[in-house]
């Protein structure tokens, strides 16, 4: 039973360690989250202009066109149009079903809490939590996709890329991972 109990804290710490500066893992799974609905908005509020103009581009063109033929290919461009539009509602369920994950994650990590009030933080950040294993190293050392304003810019690297006078060192690749 004592065996379990230590693994029982072990693992409690690997998940929220008290005492340490990393961003734990719930912290992590809610920043994706909010980065995946940024992104799906910033992407349907693209796609959504760039289809309203082609609209309007259509109507202009409609009003010089007499050929049946042409007339009729601008209707299906309209039709292509009003799919692209009910296409795009995916933002929305995209976002329910984001907030139903959120939701759930909150009621796993106020679980958590719970657990870590009840042990105590000053017992917890004594554990020694140890994540060296190869999969776990190989994720610390990725950093993308990374939020705006966050990580190295495009432009940052095409200038490192640029000047053949630059010379790279480890620490200047290092920078391009986060």
């Amino acid at each position: 039973m004592f065996g379990h109990i230590q693994r029982f804290r072990k693992e409690l710490a690997t998940i929220r360690h008290p005492g340490t500066d990393q961003q734990d893992h719930f912290d992590k799974m809610a920043d994706q989250l909010d980065a995946v609905v940024e992104a799906t908005e910033a992407a349907t509020d693209s796609i959504m202009t760039a289809m309203e103009e082609i609209e309007a581009l259509v109507g202009q063109v409609r009003s010089r066109v007499k050929d049946p033929e042409a007339l009729t290919a601008l209707d299906a461009i309209g039709d292509k149009t009003a799919a692209v539009f009910e296409a795009c509602s995916f933002q929305d369920l995209t976002g329910q079903r984001v907030t139903k994950v959120v939701e759930s994650m909150k009621f796993v990590e106020e679980r958590v809490n719970a657990l870590i009030r009840i042990w105590g933080r000053d017992e917890l950040s004594k554990v020694v939590v140890e994540m060296n294993d190869a999969k776990d190293a190989e994720r610390r050392m990725l950093h993308g996709p990374q939020r705006k304003g966050k990580g190295v810019s495009q432009d940052e690297v095409d200038k490192m890329f640029a000047e053949p006078e630059m010379a790279l060192n480890q620490d200047d690749i290092d920078k391009l991972f986060g």
